[in-house]
């Protein structure tokens, strides 16, 4: 889970007049079809590039649960000739970096390389995209560095908590498990299983592209189908949505530590619900905001009852929730989810404030132009927005659909999306009172 949080930066831009996040970006077309956005930027000689492909870990087979994650995890481990030891000296005599990425709803390639090395940098990068060596000797090490991480898992409140929180709001849906897979499900895999996760993930039919930087329209078609013209066209099919079934009340794990972590939520809205800025406006009151919400004021600031409390709008793919996260002492976690409830009653029985929405919208729209802060996090924000249906413009938009949220509509709002009936807790630790 991310989650904004308001530092010395943004408390200044609370105090100045609102920023633009004014991008340019152009719709690109290969010669073979392959569409991307593109930031042309020639200041400086380097490009980020940002490859993503919808399905994620959400698409592994039956019984090979982690095979995915573990598929993104050894594509930078060898291709061709070269075994992992040589294909990371390639890269890093090219001045280049490539990253791997797997969750739940999308695999992600992101590359940053100078204008110099584009072409050599493109090679490697489609060795690793296209034709991944998956050696049986990098398959057992990288297995190693993933059995270490699950695992820390097991020992982890946070991480305990999250998982059961999802396995009750999502069955036997891929989201009800973590697509990193399990010790035992890792185990089994073999380099087989590595071969057909590529095949179901990384195809043509799924693929967002973008580019930030010193390259042309003409030279980043180009680059595309040299990069991604010999995939195969189609993958695996997507999964069916579903529903929230969480039920409302608490579900205690028990845990041998001296702070309870508490994961709450329930059903929530999707991204292209004509309500979804408000309810986004709502959430930022209610759980965001960093210090400036009305759970860390009641929760953390009048009571004292934990360091950090936070709520958010989750939208997936196949779903929706709201959700949000505590930690607290096992003789006060009880005192924290009564404040909690007590103040998800109150914005569903009476609302918010004119004073509470104009600090949210200035807040919302003065950070929103932090995240432009380089041509990587650019090239990840247009292909999240890509990803998500979002149009070409958003950015460009974005800040004036916060500042057109009403007292009047916010307010309505809030009553249909935020359900204190329906909040469940999910709380790991050894929790006195519940």
């Amino acid at each position: 889970m991310k989650r904004l949080i308001l530092g010395v930066t943004a408390i200044f831009v609370l105090l100045a007049a609102p920023l633009r996040a004014d991008v340019d970006i152009q719709e690109v077309t290969s010669p073979l079809g392959l569409k991307a956005w593109l930031v042309e930027d020639h200041t400086i000689p380097f490009m980020a590039l940002r490859v993503g492909f919808k399905g994620g870990g959400s698409l592994d087979r039956d019984g090979k649960r982690g095979s995915i994650s573990l598929m993104m995890a050894m594509l930078e481990e060898g291709t061709g000739d070269l075994d992992a030891t040589q294909y990371a000296q390639a890269v890093d005599e090219l001045a280049a970096s490539f990253s791997f990425d797997a969750s739940d709803d999308a695999v992600s390639i992101s590359a940053r390389m100078l204008s110099e090395n584009r072409d050599q940098a493109i090679a490697l990068l489609k060795g690793a995209i296209v034709a991944p060596n998956f050696d049986q000797d990098a398959i057992d090490r990288v297995k190693g560095q993933i059995f270490s991480m699950l695992q820390s898992d097991l020992k982890d409140p946070n991480v305990i908590a999250r998982q059961a929180f999802d396995a009750a709001a999502f069955g036997d849906h891929p989201y009800g498990s973590s697509e990193s897979g399990t010790p035992e499900s890792v185990g089994a895999l073999t380099r087989d299983d590595l071969f057909a996760a590529h095949r179901d993930t990384i195809a043509r039919d799924r693929v967002f592209i973008s580019a930030v930087g010193d390259i042309t329209a003409e030279e980043l078609g180009a680059l595309m189908d040299a990069l991604l013209s010999e995939l195969p066209e189609t993958g695996a099919s997507m999964p069916e949505k579903v529903s929230v079934a969480l039920t409302p009340g608490v579900t205690v794990v028990p845990f041998e530590t001296p702070q309870s972590v508490a994961l709450f939520g329930h059903r929530g809205i999707n991204r292209h619900d004509p309500d979804f800025f408000a309810a986004f406006v709502a959430s930022t009151i209610l759980g965001g905001g960093g210090f400036h919400s009305r759970l860390m004021d009641e929760v953390r600031d009048k009571r004292g009852l934990t360091y950090g409390v936070y709520a958010y709008l989750a939208t997936q793919d196949y779903t929706e929730t709201v959700v949000g996260q505590l930690a607290s002492a096992n003789d006060r976690i009880a005192d924290a989810i009564a404040v909690i409830k007590e103040q998800w009653t109150m914005i569903a029985d009476k609302g918010v404030s004119q004073e509470e929405l104009d600090l949210a919208k200035t807040y919302l729209t003065g950070a929103y132009p932090l995240r432009f802060d380089g041509n990587g996090p650019i090239a990840n924000i247009l292909v999240g927005m890509q990803m998500q249906g979002l149009p070409i413009d958003y950015i460009n938009t974005r800040n004036d659909k916060v500042n057109d949220v009403t007292l009047a509509e916010i307010n309505r709002v809030i009553k249909e999306v935020f359900l204190p009936d329906e909040l469940h807790f999910t709380v790991v630790g050894q929790p006195e009172g519940l």
